[in-house]
């Protein structure tokens, strides 16, 4: 029976390590898997059966010393046929672990179960508010670091001692046995939730967790020409951290109410204003209002209606930035439903003049 060259069949050498092994494997097998385009199924049992030998200590010695025959056919002791990429994958732990297996990446480490949740809160602004900086307090329930404890959640007088479990890293190593061969990985320690430490005695108020549900004042300045659905981000302020943990952040989202006569379009305001037929033809000086009060603006003589005039540095300001938009003001001219008799008059003469 001719033998099988296991170490070929894989195109690694013969010292090559398991890590190496394992990359091979997972290159062959994804070109040739049934299942994919251009695959081989005899080729993708052959790389398996090498591979089933190969990744065993015991096995490989065992290959190295006699030869494929060793076995008698006990490498491929799977259903090679049924098996898909898919289940390759899983066996893997996903792509994730791919990816860590082959160089692609390097593991993340455990997520920090202490720290706290960040907190989003709606503020709703007038227009003419955010003409200038502001400071606003606003009023939530949320996580706080109990006062009793300090956030350490063992009861005062009493310390936190390591985790038993973890050793105090907050992390444990979790071993898996797949086909591929055996993987591990650190995770949370479920224990102590990846704290690393457990309080002698639990706080009494706070159970433990260094926190208790409260309502706190929070203070925020607002920058002048803060937009409408513009988030502001207030660093520490979201929900307390559990034991000692770093706290979530506060964002807060502005909303700017609808003003009843201006339009903004970024930093610039829009404002409708009718005018008589006698201003639009022999032009006039009017007042009209800003979001600071009320200023005269010029009409010139013969204008259309619909025309836009600028006035500079009316609008809002430019959000942390020097200067600010512009204020629009849009003239219409009115059209009179009814007349008295001297203005149909007048009117009538305008008429016989061509006007």
């Amino acid at each position: 029976m001719q033998q099988k060259d296991y170490y070929k069949i894989l195109g690694v050498e013969k010292n090559a390590s398991s890590e190496d092994i394992k990359k091979a494997y997972y290159r062959l097998a994804h070109q040739y898997h049934p299942d994919k385009k251009g695959g081989d199924e005899k080729k993708f049992k052959e790389i398996n059966e090498a591979y089933q030998v190969l990744s065993d200590k015991e096995k490989r010695s065992n290959y190295d010393r006699f030869g494929s025959a060793f076995s008698n056919g006990q490498a491929g002791g799977f259903n090679y046929q049924n098996m898909r990429w898919e289940d390759i994958m899983d066996d893997f732990g996903g792509i994730e672990d791919i990816f860590d297996i082959f160089g692609g990446r390097s593991r993340k480490k455990p997520q920090d179960t202490r720290k706290g949740k960040d907190i989003e809160v709606y503020l709703e602004l007038d227009l003419e508010s955010i003409l200038k900086n502001q400071e606003k307090e606003i009023s939530i329930i949320k996580n706080c670091t109990c006062s009793r404890c300090n956030g350490s959640g063992a009861e005062p007088g009493t310390k936190s001692k390591e985790c038993f479990t973890c050793r105090g890293t907050g992390v444990v190593k979790e071993i898996r046995k797949t086909f591929l061969g055996t993987f591990s990985q650190n995770t949370v320690c479920p224990d102590c939730n990846g704290e690393g430490l457990k309080p002698e005695k639990p706080c009494n108020v706070c159970g433990g967790e260094g926190r208790i549900k409260k309502e706190e004042k929070i203070k925020i300045n607002i920058p002048a020409g803060v937009d409408n659905n513009q988030v502001i981000k207030v660093k520490g302020k979201g929900e307390a951290g559990k034991r000692g943990g770093d706290a979530g952040d506060l964002y807060v989202r502005i909303g700017i109410k609808p003003h009843k006569i201006f339009q903004r379009s970024g930093d610039d305001i829009y404002l409708k204003k009718d005018i008589t037929f006698s201003q639009a033809v022999l032009g006039d000086k009017i007042k009209i209002p800003t979001l600071e009060g009320e200023v005269t603006v010029k009409i010139p003589e013969g204008i259309e209606s619909g025309k836009i005039l600028k006035i500079s540095k009316k609008g809002i300001p430019h959000f942390s930035s020097i200067g600010r938009g512009n204020l629009y003001l849009q003239v219409n001219v009115k059209t009179p439903e009814k007349l008295t008799k001297k203005q149909r008059e007048l009117l009538e003469q305008l008429k016989k003049e061509g006007l």
